[in-house]
This record gives C-alpha cells, sequence and structure tokens, in this order.
C-alpha cells in the first residue's frame, strides 16, 4: 500500500516540478520582453537624437566667430588712441 501512495506522491511532485518551471518560464520571458522593448525604443531615440544633430546648423559656432571679430577691432582701436600733452 505505501508504495501506491510513493508513486502517487512521485507523479504528484513531478506535475508540480512542471508548472513551477513553466511559471518560471513565464516570468523570465515576460522581463525579456520589456527589457526588449525598452532597448528598442533607447536605440530609436539614439538615432533620432543623431540624425537631427546631423541636419541641424551649429549656430553657437556662427556667434562665436562673429563675437570674436568684434572684440578683436576694440582692441585695436585702444591702441590708437594716445594721450599727448
Amino acid at each position: 500500500m505505501s508504495d501506491k501512495y510513493d508513486i502517487l506522491l512521485d507523479k504528484v511532485n513531478e506535475l508540480l516540478r512542471v508548472k513551477r518551471q513553466e511559471e518560471e518560464h513565464k516570468e523570465g520571458s515576460t522581463v525579456l520582453w520589456v527589457l526588449a522593448i525598452i532597448g528598442a525604443i533607447a536605440a530609436v531615440a539614439t538615432i533620432a537624437y543623431f540624425v537631427f544633430r546631423y541636419f541641424e546648423p551649429d549656430y553657437l559656432e556662427e556667434f562665436d566667430d562673429d563675437l570674436d571679430d568684434d572684440f578683436d577691432d576694440d582692441l585695436f582701436e585702444d591702441e590708437d588712441d594716445t594721450i599727448t600733452e
């Protein structure tokens, strides 16, 4: 009689183990899908940013060039003004 219970318990344990493995697989699969979606969104955002930076002109460089020219002219004008007594 105890052999029947042992066999029955073994089968129940095997079914529970299979059920746990299926649940772990589902949880792992869900996490993997979430991480894949986040990675895809990050990749698309990065590509969009670099395409934007490539096509957008850099106005700051032009501003710096104009600003340097203005200050250079002022320095030379100050040297020409001398006080004579």
